[in-house]
């Protein structure tokens, strides 16, 4: 299949994106009416079907890929892809081989790693995952694909975050052999030049408020419009001309996507502290009751300096809907970043919840 991909002016008469944001919900009224302090940028992309053919069409809102936001924990979703590309080009290894990085205690598996990025979100299986890759490789698979504009330059919320040169991983052959691979020197990580890298009024450093702005220029790069293509190249690769498409295999295409809306209950950990919308902001995020087993949401999640992100691909097979929704949204009333002070709960997560059910009403309402 040939998905034919289109985009539809922003804001225009028939945008159905404009009329969810139209909505008098205040949970979406009252971030309309501040957009300034929100840098809300969203994309929604319907997904149509024509004989062979996957038709997506996308309708932006403010969509704007040189306008910064901080992507946070989205960029486990590259990680993930990437890794599981790079094991089919190492014999010895696969998803299910058992490794830890050169100085941890921890033994995993690919595939433990996998899920425990889309579950809850965890940042010790990403970095292992950046260990193993590398900034450089990673940002260079994704741009071979089609997957930009990215630059994946740190690690998250560890000593190590922007070192350069990756930490040797010790690889289980069988029991009783194991093997190390060589540490990866990547480039050095060079300053963004972007609209709102600097943001706020000022920023809790050395323990003390620092009165000048946040500079993320050192920071992880990940776009709205790379996130989408990413997700479409995931879930649809046969809409994709072959190289625009991920060197995976079905099983590892499989593991993918069961891991992307398998929730954390189904895979172990506790439900009363990761309920079924722990990492679902789409439609679910502002309640924490069981989601129903015909929505399927295959998505990530980010949110750290008062940003929150998703990325989602949303199935009812109930109803036969499905369709992507893209979404950022920063929530810092006082300007202030690293502060820990931000509106999650009291704004942003509901303002996505919301947007989410408008969506998928609109998809429901839709002739297809």
């Amino acid at each position: 299949m040939l998905g034919l991909i289109t985009s539809c002016a922003e804001n225009g008469p028939s945008d159905p994106l404009q009329k969810a944001l139209s909505s008098t919900d205040p949970k979406i009224a009252n971030v309309m009416q501040n957009l300034d302090a929100h840098e809300v940028q969203i994309r929604y992309t319907q997904i149509d079907r024509r004989n062979d053919s996957i038709i997506f069409t996308d309708y932006d809102f403010q969509v704007e890929k040189n306008n910064y936001f901080y992507p946070a924990s989205t960029v486990k979703f590259p990680a993930a892809v990437a890794a599981l590309e790079k094991l089919n080009e190492i014999d010895t290894l696969n998803a299910h081989s058992t490794f830890f990085v050169e100085g941890d205690s921890v033994q995993t598996t690919f595939a433990k790693a996998v899920s425990e990025i889309f579950a809850v979100s965890d940042n010790a299986a990403n970095n292992r995952l950046i260990e193993f890759l590398g900034q450089d490789d990673l940002n260079k698979r994704m741009l071979d694909r089609g997957v930009s504009p990215i630059r994946i330059s740190h690690r998250l919320s560890t000593s190590n975050a922007d070192e350069v040169t990756t930490k040797s991983l010790v690889f289980y052959l069988n029991d009783s052999t194991t093997t190390m691979s060589a540490p990866i020197v990547n480039d050095p990580i060079l300053p963004l030049d972007l609209q709102n890298i600097k943001k706020g009024i000022g920023f809790m450093g050395d323990d003390k408020l620092q009165k000048t702005p946040f500079d993320f220029s050192l920071k992880n790069y990940y776009p709205i419009q790379a996130q989408s293509n990413l997700l479409k190249r995931v879930m649809f690769p046969e809409a994709f001309p072959a190289e625009e498409r991920f060197n995976l295999n079905e099983e590892q295409y499989e593991l993918l996507h069961t891991a992307m809306h398998t929730l954390p209950a189904k895979v172990g950990y506790d439900p009363d502290e990761y309920y079924d919308s722990y990492v679902k902001f789409f439609m679910f995020g502002d309640h924490t009751d069981p989601m129903p087993n015909h929505i399927k949401i295959y998505n990530k999640v980010g949110y750290a300096y008062g940003t929150l992100t998703d990325c989602a691909y949303i199935k009812d097979t109930e109803n036969d809907v499905d369709f992507i929704l893209t979404a950022t949204i920063l929530v810092n009333s006082n300007g202030i970043f690293n502060d820990n002070t931000y509106e999650y709960d009291e704004i942003g997560i509901p303002f996505l919840a919301q947007l989410g059910r408008e969506i998928y009403e609109i998809e429901l309402d839709r002739k297809k």
